[in-house]
């Protein structure tokens, strides 16, 4: 059971621990975020209790009241109530036991609803592409697309078909959350940097001069490449972003491993070799085998309706999450 006294003291502590001007940047940043978290767990508990008791008003009214459209309508302030009431809890549940502080984040994708821009692709010979990184950018993308990592199944009787047979076919998807630059340094010397012309469709790039460019990692091998902007300064940026990215996910990945952590992990593991998804596209069905979901709507998911889609992945981390414990039900 949570303290919300507690939780209010602990909030109160630390704004007045921000009113020291001695503070180190660090320190202030990191006590900055805190205390936001702090002010959204105690709005929000504010908006649920005070919803609780307007229910609790509006449902002595209905007991109480004689008039049978008056009794109506206070019914339907409470069902309206009620809905927002889940709504709120389940933000106040994700604020409680909060699956990745990642979440927040714009990601890379390898392989559409965000902002979307291509960073590297491999086209095929018969159209579409064999390999591609875009980058997904707006708020909390992390939090809904760290789902997709994994391998995903997709059954379809493709145009070239005249049996009309189905058809399978698989896609490893690695998502990235973007890093931030404070959290992972470089040394210039460690990059070997390449330009060259980028190589466009038609005449786009025609007249242009080197403007893509590839970032190799020496101590790793990673290399990384950018042709999507006319500037080489843009994608060298992007390459850049790409780059730490992967070297910050692999050293979380290298850290989890030291520490044998139970929990699911990202890109870079065994369960890589496992299908997390099916898309069935002649039964118009799609199936997470994560959580045992089956959806006959594949049509609308392929056009970006993912909330039935997702909903059920971030409850089933959230209760993963609580069956841990809040981190502020050991506040003192």
């Amino acid at each position: 059971m949570l303290d919300w006294k507690s939780i209010q003291d602990e909030y109160d502590s630390i704004g007045q621990r921000l009113a020291d001007s001695s503070l180190a940047q660090q320190e202030r940043i990191d006590l900055q975020k805190k205390v936001s978290q702090f002010l959204e767990l105690l709005t929000l508990h504010k908006q649920i209790t005070d919803l609780e008791k307007l229910i609790t008003t509006h449902q002595k009214q209905v007991d109480q009241e004689k008039d049978p459209e008056l009794k109506q309508l206070y019914i339907e302030e409470i069902d309206q109530d009620t809905t927002e009431l889940k709504t709120l809890q389940r933000e106040l549940d994700q604020l409680l036991y909060p699956a990745d502080e990642r979440d927040r984040r714009s990601v890379f994708l390898e392989l559409r609803y965000w902002k979307v821009s291509i960073v590297e692709e491999s086209k095929t010979d018969i159209g579409g592409y064999s390999r591609l990184i875009v980058h997904i950018k707006g708020k909390n993308v992390f939090k809904f697309f760290k789902f997709e990592s994994g391998v995903h199944r997709v059954q379809r009787v493709p145009k070239t078909e005249g049996a009309g047979r189905v058809h399978t076919s698989t896609v490893t998807v690695a998502v990235m959350p973007e890093a931030d630059d404070v959290e992972i340094s470089i040394n210039p010397k460690d990059l070997r940097i390449d330009v060259f012309r980028s190589s466009g469709a038609g005449g786009q790039h025609v007249n242009t001069t080197d403007s893509a460019v590839r970032i190799t990692h020496l101590p790793t091998g990673v290399v990384v490449s950018c042709q999507d902007e006319r500037s080489q300064i843009k994608n060298r940026a992007r390459a850049m972003k790409v780059l730490q990215s992967r070297l910050l996910e692999a050293e979380r990945e290298r850290k989890e491993a030291e520490m044998s952590a139970q929990r699911k992990k990202q890109v870079g593991t065994g369960e890589r070799a496992e299908k997390i998804r099916t898309y069935n596209f002649p039964q118009n069905r799609v199936t997470d085998h994560r959580v045992g979901l089956t959806l006959k709507k594949l049509d609308l998911i392929m056009q970006g309706d993912l909330d039935d889609l997702l909903n059920p992945l971030i409850d089933w981390e959230i209760d993963q999450r609580r069956k841990q414990g809040s981190l502020f039900e050991h506040l003192s």
